[in-house]
């Protein structure tokens, strides 16, 4: 029983080492990952304090603004398909968030939501920009409505796509490379194994249909994860608990709010968007049936026009 014991034990460690040299995956070149996906329009905002954010600034400067902030694990170009829309009538300021893309790491390693809501806070300001909307996916979504409870006096429109922050009674289970993430044991691993599949399975299960994110979109999301920092990034940022909203926060938003949801989303379900409907006074709730968790790359000519048209029939000034 103990020879068995041994064997076993070094059969494993032997599959452990396998698969180290296998899919051992280094960091990215950032130099290289700047080259790639990182020209013009991009932009590198210093924030001070060694923080350098990655932006893109587009559309008429006197137009009104829309900041858009993507999800976990993603990245600014995630709303390529609707910065190519909305920037005919809207200035357009998208950013790689602290901990992702060309943005990298927080000097700081603090990824609490006031982290996130003071760098918004600080690139408006640096920017010059007073009065804004603001559209966040996911966890975006959830600095997205805490940055309006922080600063209402700011925030013109608030659109939340599949946001995060809602009090689920049974929280639905993350993605399995986000639960491998999250587990003590195999953490430390995920720093330099990040296999391109476990990538592409996770991106392609926020979808329902899986043609809708291209093998470009995961090659971009695989490389910038492994940008120098960001991996480590993602395993602090995974081990901060997040705060459930609370329905007396939620009822103290009210600037013209817009929800939009993805019916299949298995990541946040639908609840999520009944839940911040119901407690946001006179906000619109958009439900996208066989739709999953990222409206605006599965359907993006459906969802821009949902949003340019609530925009479009909101009291002036817009």
């Amino acid at each position: 029983m103990i020879r068995v014991l041994k064997w076993l034990i070094i059969g494993v460690l032997l599959a452990i080492v396998f698969g180290a040299v296998v899919y051992w995956t280094p960091d990215t070149n950032a130099a290289a990952m700047r080259t790639k996906y990182g020209g013009p329009p991009s932009q590198y905002v210093d924030l001070g304090n060694g923080l350098t954010v990655h932006l893109r600034d587009e559309g008429p400067r006197d137009a009104p603004v829309i900041i858009l902030l993507h999800g976990s694990s993603a990245d600014l170009r995630t709303w390529d398909q609707w910065t190519a829309v909305l920037t005919t009538k809207y200035r357009i300021v998208r950013i790689d968030q602290i901990g992702h893309g060309l943005t990298g790491p927080s000097p700081t390693r603090d990824y609490s939501m006031m982290a996130f809501t003071a760098t918004v806070d600080q690139l408006t300001q640096k920017l010059g920009i007073r009065k804004f909307s603001l559209a966040g996916s996911s966890m975006g979504g959830n600095v997205a409505w805490n940055y309006t409870l922080a600063h209402p006096e700011k925030v013109e429109a608030l659109i939340l796509i599949d946001a995060g922050g809602a009090p689920y009674r049974d929280d639905p289970p993350p993605p399995f490379v986000f639960q491998i993430a999250q587990n003590p044991l195999f953490r430390p691993a995920l720093l330099h194994i990040t296999p391109r599949f476990l990538v592409a399975a996770a991106a392609r299960s926020s979808v329902v249909n899986p043609a809708s994110y291209s093998e470009s979109s995961i090659d971009r999301t695989w490389e910038l994860l492994r940008y120098p920092g960001n991996r480590q990034a993602t395993a602090d940022r995974l081990k901060v608990q997040r705060v459930a909203a609370k329905v007396e926060d939620i009822k103290r938003i009210i600037v013209p709010t817009l929800i939009l949801w993805g019916e299949k989303d298995s990541t946040l379900p639908v609840w999520g968007a009944r839940w911040f409907g119901t407690h946001i006074r006179g906000s619109k709730v958009i439900v996208y049936p066989g739709i999953g968790h990222l409206p605006m790359e599965e359907i993006p000519q459906k969802s821009v026009a949902d949003l340019a048209n609530w925009l479009a029939s909101l009291p002036s000034p817009r």
